[in-house]
C-alpha cells in the first residue's frame, strides 16, 4: 500500500507540474473577476474568491480545524487507557498503531508539509499571485522558484490533516467504521475543497497534500508491522 500510494503521489505531481493549466482552470472557476480602479496600472487583474468571505464556510473551517486536535487527545487517551489496563504489556498492537498514527501526523503535517514545504517551497497562493489580484508571479506545484516568503502554498497543510482524519477510520472497531467513519471521510474530503473554493490553496496543494498523509500514514503502519513481526521472530 505504502509503495502505491508513493508512486501516486510523485506521479500527480508530476502531471501538475507539467500540465499547470489544471491548477489555473481550477483557480479561475472559482474568482470573479471585477473592474479595476481607475487609478491601477493597466493590465492588472482585479476581483476576489468571493467563497472566502462566506460565513458558513468560515464557521465550517473553524469546525474542521479543531477536529485533528480532538483526534490526537482522543488517541493519547486511549494509550494512557492502555497503560493502565494491561501495565508492563501496554504495548499491544493496537496501541503500537495509535503511536504510528501520532508520529505520522508528527512527520507529514509537522515536519514535511509545515516545517519544509511550506517553509522552503516558495509557490505563492492563487489569490496572491497577479494571475487573481495578487502581486506574484504564478509557478506550478514542484517548482521553488516562486517569491512567498513564508506560509506558502505547496502544499496545503489543511488538506493534509484532513487526509490523516481519514487514515483514523483504520483504527476505529469495526463497528463503528461506518457510522463515524463516513461523516469523517465527508470532512476529509470537504477540508481540501474548501481550501480550493476560497483562493488559499491550487488543486494541486489540496490533492497532493491530502494525499501526503496517506503515503506517511502507510509507511507508518508498514514499519509497526515490520518491527512487531520482527519481535515475534
Amino acid at each position: 500500500m505504502f509503495l502505491a500510494l508513493f508512486v501516486l503521489w510523485w506521479t500527480l505531481l508530476f502531471v501538475f507540474y507539467r500540465f499547470p493549466g489544471i491548477d489555473l482552470a481550477v483557480a479561475k472557476s472559482v474568482f470573479t473577476a471585477e473592474p479595476c480602479a481607475s487609478t491601477s496600472p493597466v493590465g492588472n487583474v482585479c476581483g476576489t474568491f468571493a467563497l472566502a468571505k462566506n460565513p458558513l464556510l468560515r464557521m465550517v473551517r473553524n469546525v474542521t480545524l479543531a477536529l485533528p486536535y480532538i483526534a490526537i487527545l482522543v488517541l493519547f487517551a486511549a494509550l494512557i487507557s492502555s497503560r493502565y489496563k494491561y501495565g508492563a504489556g501496554w504495548r499491544t498492537l493496537k496501541a503500537d498503531r495509535y503511536i504510528a498514527a501520532l508520529i505520522s501526523l508528527g512527520v507529514g503535517c509537522g515536519l514535511i508539509v509545515n516545517a519544509l514545504l511550506k517553509t522552503y517551497g516558495g509557490r505563492p497562493r492563487p489569490r496572491s499571485t497577479d494571475l487573481f489580484g495578487g502581486s506574484l508571479d504564478f509557478v506550478q506545484a514542484g517548482s521553488f522558484a516562486g517569491r512567498c516568503l513564508a506560509n506558502c502554498s505547496f502544499v496545503s497543510g489543511e488538506a493534509s490533516s484532513g487526509g490523516w482524519l481519514l487514515c483514523l477510520v483504520l483504527l476505529l472497531p469495526p463497528r463503528l467504521r461506518f457510522s463515524v467513519g463516513i461523516p469523517l471521510a465527508i470532512i476529509s474530503i470537504m477540508m481540501p475543497t474548501m481550501r480550493v473554493m476560497t483562493g488559499a490553496h491550487y488543486l494541486s496543494d489540496a490533492v497532493l497534500g491530502w494525499l501526503l498523509s496517506l503515503v506517511v500514514f502507510a509507511a507508518a503502519m508498514a514499519t509497526v508491522d515490520f518491527l512487531r513481526s520482527g519481535t515475534r521472530a
